[in-house]
């Protein structure tokens, strides 16, 4: 009987350990959203790289010319910036439990956000009344393509600012408030910094 009891044990579940394993578990579904936006970020970056790669490529064709960036883009560029800055003035507040300034901070972020995807169909607009629309010509498919990447990852960036919003609405625990405010700062800084590295390589080609 007791060798049947050591076989049928389970040492995880022994007295010692249960009071570490709840622990454990607990850390592990705290830190689960941090790992799954590195990994959305990690997959994000790559598909980034390849269309910047291709775009590098493509230009070295002679059917490739270069188009007039529109200047509403310098425009957006800072819009953009002011809503990164938002969501990580949020982010500041949220470490120290500030509820106002998590709400300046994310309302800024996201009204910013929507801005700065308006000025992008601007920028758009702009480009067909000058006669940009010839998908003949390679370059004015892959602005409309990389802009219109770009401004997908945003789109589903703003489902998560919504979601978080209405997580204030319904007032939950500061805990949790602060993990959603820290992801979605970290989301937009990544966002920025691809919008930085696109908008260069439109300037330079």
């Amino acid at each position: 009987m007791g060798i049947f009891q050591q076989l049928t044990e389970k040492p995880w579940l022994t007295v010692e350990g249960a009071g570490e394993e709840p622990a454990k578990q607990r850390a592990f579904s705290l830190a689960s959203p941090h790992v799954g936006l590195r990994v959305f970020l990690a997959v994000a970056t790559v598909l980034f790289t390849l269309f910047l790669v291709v775009y590098v490529e493509r230009m070295t064709f002679p059917d490739w010319r270069p188009l007039s960036e529109p200047w509403v883009l310098w425009l957006n560029t800072l819009v953009l910036v002011i809503s990164s800055a938002g969501f990580h003035w949020a982010w500041v507040n949220a470490e120290r439990g500030d509820l106002d300034g998590i709400k300046t901070g994310l309302l800024t972020g996201g009204m910013s956000s929507l801005a700065f995807l308006a000025g992008q169909l601007w920028a758009w607009r702009l480009l067909v009344g000058l006669g940009f629309y010839d998908m003949a010509n390679p370059a004015i498919g892959f602005f409309y393509l990389l802009t219109g990447l770009h401004g997908l990852h945003l789109l589903g960036g703003l489902v998560a600012w919504f979601r978080t919003s209405a997580k204030i609405k319904a007032g939950v625990e500061m805990d949790q408030l602060r993990m959603s405010v820290e992801l979605c700062a970290v989301y937009w800084h990544f966002l920025l910094v691809v919008w930085l590295v696109l908008f260069g390589l439109l300037l330079l080609t």
